[in-house]
């Protein structure tokens, strides 16, 4: 059962009485900026490619993708979302157990579940930033043969450096480690990396168009990993994983590579902004404490007799939606997930707070170290 996700709006709107299109969504992490100009209009034009089927293993995404990336197509795979990849690698890749670093998405525990895998957590804490002791991890790694981590992390905004994510990886060369980079794109260029051009053979790496191009309803998903466990997983997958306009837009994507940079780093220097304004903000507010992160998203905990669940009911008043994060492991009910949006919205979003934890009186006003 999937236990947890952000962004719906349609069923909020119903029981609200107002068009999804009305509600401020800060609980799902898309860029602010998207969708990357001009796909729209590509995709128009491209709206007749759905009366023929697409490419059934969409080999000229592969290629594209791969060349954009300098890795070699053969160990490369696109599909509905990285979604569909989750949910398929404890079953391609015979997981026995698996390890989680949270806390973190819900879905890879989910899908351990569906395929009746054992898992279990390395669960960081609020009281150290969420940061991750590597030591602690390597010695809860012995019992495991798969481990998932998504860095930077969703939804502590933490994230590892390159040095220390490979050197996990090269100590335990007989376990395989899934590393979904959905947010790398949002890391500012001084401390951006990918561990797609890793030659290391235990090491799948999970790449999302979703998010950084606001494109989350065209289910874009690509993974990248030695062409051994390619081969593996490529069993598992159904033919036109990939429909027409999803096809169309990864090529589209691919074609523009300079402006697609170009696009990425004028929103890396945007949410970096807009993250220190909105910081500056929450230092104001009393009842809420935050935590450093390098995402288009802001962890934080609510004091003074507030809970997350009366925080966003408090704030749908006004019709913006925020996550609550109680149903990750390892958080609680005091938890809540700010997405970063455009400047008016963040400054509307803002003030509707101070007034909502205004009513409780704490001395939680600072940003967690």
């Amino acid at each position: 059962m999937i236990i947890g996700h952000g962004g719906n709006i349609f069923e909020v709107a119903k029981l609200i009485g107002c068009k999804p299109t009305d509600i401020i969504d800060m609980s799902s992490n898309m860029n602010p900026l998207g969708p990357f100009p001009g796909l729209m209009a590509h995709l128009s034009e491209k709206l007749p490619s759905i009366l023929a089927l697409p490419q059934p293993d969409a080999y000229d995404c592969i290629t594209a993708f791969a060349a954009r990336n300098r890795v070699p197509p053969e160990n490369v795979l696109v599909a509905n979302g990285t979604t569909q990849f989750i949910y398929t690698l404890p079953r391609a890749l015979k997981t026995k157990k698996a390890l989680i670093l949270g806390p973190t998405y819900a879905d890879y525990a989910d899908a351990c579940r569906m395929h009746n895998v054992p898992y279990g957590y390395f669960t960081t804490e609020a009281i150290h930033a969420f940061k991750v002791d590597l030591n602690l991890l390597a010695a809860s790694i012995e019992n495991a043969d798969t481990i998932f981590i998504c860095n930077p992390n969703n939804p502590t905004g933490v994230l590892i450096p390159e040095p220390d994510v490979t050197d996990i990886c090269r100590l335990f060369p007989d376990k395989q480690f899934i590393i979904d980079e959905a947010y790398m794109p949002f890391v500012n260029r001084d401390e951006n990396f990918s561990m797609m051009p890793s030659k290391l053979s235990n090491v799948i790496v999970l790449n999302s168009m979703s998010k950084i191009f606001r494109v989350p309803g065209l289910r874009i998903g690509c993974l990248v990993a030695p062409s051994r466990t390619i081969d593996q997983i490529r069993q598992y997958l159904m033919p036109w994983s990939l429909n027409s306009l999803a096809q169309a837009a990864i090529l589209y994507l691919m074609e523009h590579g300079p402006e697609v940079e170009r696009f990425v780093e004028k929103t890396q220097i945007y949410l970096e902004d807009e993250k220190r304004f909105i910081c500056e903000q929450l230092k104001k507010i009393s009842n809420i404490e935050f935590f450093p992160n390098k995402t288009p998203f802001i962890l934080a905990r609510v004091t003074g007799g507030h809970t997350a669940e009366s925080v966003i009911a408090s704030m749908l008043c006004s019709r913006i939606l925020l996550r609550n994060c109680s149903n990750f492991a390892g958080l609680n009910n005091l938890f809540i997930r700010i997405s970063l949006k455009k400047h008016d919205i963040n400054r509307f979003f803002s003030r509707t707070l101070q007034k909502v934890l205004s009513s409780t009186t704490g001395d939680s006003k600072r940003k967690v170290t």
